[in-house]
C-alpha cells in the first residue's frame, strides 16, 4: 500500500472529514508527533487500512476496532505483540510502514511483517557490526554494489521475525540468524521474502513450518478514500 504522493499538500490528514472518528486516541497523538507531513500522511493512511482490513474480517465498522498490546514475552510488560482482543477464531496481524510504503499482514497464527527502503553503503556499514555473526560473513563475501539490497532484504527478514515473536527490536539483532540460509533460521517460523518495490524489500514471518504461501496484493491508498472512514 501506498501513502497518496499529494498527501504532503495536505496541511493535515488529520483534518480530513472522518478521519479522527476512526483513530483511536494514541494513533491520533502519535501522527500528531510526526513532523514531517508525508510520515504523518503514511501514519494515517497505513493505520485507516489496517483498520478497515481488521473491520472487514471481524464484520465491524474501522472505528469500532480494538487495538491492544499483547505481554511483552521478554519483559511481562505492555509493550508486546499488538493484537485484536476476544477474536474467535484467532486473528492476529502486522503492519510496518517505510519511506512512502506500508506493508500489512493478516493471518490466522503469529505473524510479522516488515518493509524497508534499500540504504545508502555507510548505513550498511554502520549496522552490520550488530547483525549475527554468520549474517556479516555472508554480507562480506558480497561484492559492494549487492551489499545494501541484501542487507535490507536481511534486516526486513529480521524485523519480521522480532515482530513476529513479539519482541521487537528490545532483542539484539545479533540473537536470531535470518540470512541466505533457510535451513539455519529460526526453528518453527516460516520466514518468506516478499517482492521488491521501488526500492524496498520486504518480509513476512508465520509461526509454523508449513504455513500457506503468502498472498500478496499491491492496494494503492488515498488517506482521504472514503471506503476508509466506514
Amino acid at each position: 500500500m501506498r501513502a497518496d504522493p499529494d498527501a504532503r499538500a495536505t496541511p493535515d490528514p488529520l483534518a480530513t472529514p472522518g478521519v479522527r472518528d476512526v483513530l483511536d486516541a494514541a494513533e491520533r497523538k502519535r501522527a500528531a508527533s510526526l513532523r514531517r507531513p508525508a510520515d504523518r500522511a503514511l501514519y494515517v493512511a497505513s493505520h485507516l487500512a489496517l483498520r478497515t482490513l481488521l473491520g472487514a474480517y471481524l464484520r465491524v465498522p474501522a472505528r469500532e476496532v480494538a487495538l491492544v498490546r499483547e505481554p511483552c514475552p521478554g519483559c511481562g510488560g505492555p509493550h508486546g505483540r499488538p493484537a485484536v482482543p476476544g477474536t474467535p477464531p484467532p486473528l492476529h496481524f502486522s503492519l510496518s510502514h517505510s519511506h512512502g510504503l506500508a506493508l500489512i499482514g493478516v493471518a490466522a497464527v503469529p505473524v510479522g511483517v516488515d518493509v524497508q527502503r534499500v540504504p545508502g553503503p555507510g548505513t550498511v556499514d554502520a549496522c552490520a557490526p550488530s547483525l549475527h555473526p554468520a549474517e556479516r560473513a555472508e554480507l562480506d563475501r558480497l561484492p559492494p554494489g549487492a551489499r545494501p539490497g541484501a542487507f535490507a532484504q536481511l534486516w526486513a527478514r529480521k524485523e519480521a521475525y522480532l515482530k513476529g515473536i513479539g519482541t521487537g527490536l528490545a532483542r539484539p539483532a545479533s540473537a536470531d540468524y535470518l540470512g541466505a540460509d533457510t535451513r539455519a533460521r529460526p526453528h518453527g517460523w516460516t520466514v518468506t521474502d516478499l517482492p521488491r518495490a521501488d526500492g524496498h524489500t520486504a518480509a513476512v514471518a508465520v509461526l509454523g513450518t508449513a504455513p500457506p504461501v503468502p498472498c500478496v496484493r499491491r492496494l494503492p491508498v488515498r488517506v482521504s478514500s472514503p471506503h476508509l472512514t466506514d
